[in-house]
């Protein structure tokens, strides 16, 4: 029986995305460096570094959900490699995750974007907005509200069609199950655009506890994110805040609704989920 391999399984859309697999009763290898035990789902040795991983993990697949490896500025690098030998044995369907801020060919992740649909007859390629859970889990912005009360971004006031990842998850099965084959580049954001200044308020609105968005240059969240992060990576995602503040990111699409066959979630409706049992 050909399995589905989602790699990253235990990250923020992997975790969601293998549960969800599961919960329709599709067989799905869960690919991790530490071959993480996940309910329904086989476990398996996956690392991005490590290509004696790929065998393995490949065995008995047929389609894959991708997920990047996180910090890397230059994915196409270990990715490619992985996708040709992919392909040399069989897998028939591949489904990127990307990122609404990097088109096809763009910097990053864009380069393997592009070389998807020559490696596949069947992709897809999701490029969700910005997560809505980077304000309630364990990135630095969720780290920031909880220990300090504050959203540090350069921004400004620009909006965003912020994406719960429950959504990118139902979209990211969607594109890896449904029958016709896939040949899409899809954007993914929420119902509506906010600022960081309306994330905050919204917060402190479902916590109870005052949240404010301070305003920072290009220069210093660069210098802020280098110090825990390589340069070249630091400054691209202070590029890509500076792009927000420029207005980048302010649509929203009928993805989700029109894939999944229902409303994407708002971002007050993911704070009361993920916030309020906190308080």
């Amino acid at each position: 029986m050909s399995h589905t391999l989602v790699i990253g399984a235990t990250g923020t859309t992997g975790r969601r995305t293998t549960a969800a697999l599961a919960a329709a009763d599709h067989p799905v290898r869960a690919g991790s460096r530490r071959a993480t035990p996940l309910p329904g789902a086989q476990p398996v040795r996956f690392d991005w570094y490590d290509p004696a991983t790929f065998g393995p993990a490949l065995a008995e697949t047929d389609r894959v959900y991708l997920v990047p490896p996180p910090g890397d500025p230059d994915p196409a690098t270990v990715m490619l490699p992985f996708l040709r030998q992919a392909r040399a044995v069989g897998l028939r369907r591949a489904v990127l995750l990307s990122s609404s801020a990097i088109p096809e060919g763009g910097p990053g992740v864009g380069a393997v974007h592009r070389c998807l649909p020559g490696l596949f007859d069947e992709w897809a390629v999701l490029r969700p907005s910005w997560f809505m859970q980077n304000f309630t889990g364990t990135h630095a912005h969720a780290r920031s509200i909880r220990e300090d009360g504050v959203v540090l971004t350069a921004a400004g006031t620009g909006r965003i069609g912020f994406v719960d990842a429950d959504d990118i998850a139902a979209v990211a099965v969607h594109a890896l199950t449904d029958a016709r084959a896939p040949h899409a580049d899809l954007v993914l954001t929420g119902p509506h655009t906010l600022s960081h200044d309306d994330i905050a308020a919204i917060v402190s609105e479902v916590t109870g506890r005052r949240v404010v968005h301070r305003h920072l240059t290009y220069e210093q969240l660069r210098d802020r994110l280098a110090a825990q992060m390589p340069l070249e990576f630091a400054a691209m995602l202070a590029r890509m805040d500076r792009a927000i503040a420029q207005g980048a990111e302010d649509r929203i699409t009928d993805t989700v609704q029109r894939l999944t066959g229902r409303p994407p979630n708002s971002f007050r409706e993911v704070a009361r989920r993920e916030l309020a049992l906190r308080t």
